[in-house]
């Protein structure tokens, strides 16, 4: 057996995971991007802990993840929007800011996805990060459903359960 299809086969069945959409704009009504993220999840067997939209404000998306990261309830933390270069655009640095480890490789095989499914070469656009909080998996990705369904179906519901088996190993 591989070494990773035995860490996947000793990983937690699931994942209780909080949905930050992070937007000048949305609504709970208007908020596509959440709204797939989160029945993504559920769809694939993942908990939903919680849900909540903020503006696009540096200091309240570091402070709920902040909050969402010393919740015992939460394990993992997606955020959606803002990952932009627009002056607006925040969340990269908010989350970048409260990592312990970052997962490099996520944004790096988000954005070639991207690149070669997608949107070509406007994935260099694309500020996709990941890492830890502690022990809280972060990962945050643009706001769009494509980029969502991509970014979920891809990358964080094949692996989410694996990687925090990594956090939680002692």
């Amino acid at each position: 057996m591989r070494s990773v299809d035995q860490h996947r086969s000793e990983a937690p069945d699931t994942v209780s995971c909080m949905v930050i959409t992070v937007s000048d704009t949305r609504t709970p009504e208007t908020d596509t991007g959440g709204r797939l993220a989160k029945s993504l999840l559920e769809e694939a067997g993942y908990r939903i802990a919680g849900y909540t939209i903020v503006k696009d404000d540096y200091e309240g998306i570091r402070e709920l993840i902040h909050e969402a990261a010393g919740n015992p309830e939460v394990e993992a933390v997606i955020l959606t929007g803002g990952t932009g270069i627009s002056p607006r655009d925040t969340t990269y640095e908010a989350v970048s800011s409260l990592l312990d480890k970052h997962l490099p490789g996520f944004g790096e095989i988000f954005r070639y996805l991207s690149f070669t499914e997608d949107i070509g070469p406007a994935a260099i656009l694309s500020r996709a990060i990941a890492g830890t909080s502690g022990s809280t998996a972060v990962f945050s990705i643009p706001g769009s459903t494509g980029a969502v369904r991509l970014a979920m179906e891809r990358l964080i519901i094949p692996e989410l359960r694996h990687v925090m088996r990594e956090i939680y190993k002692k």
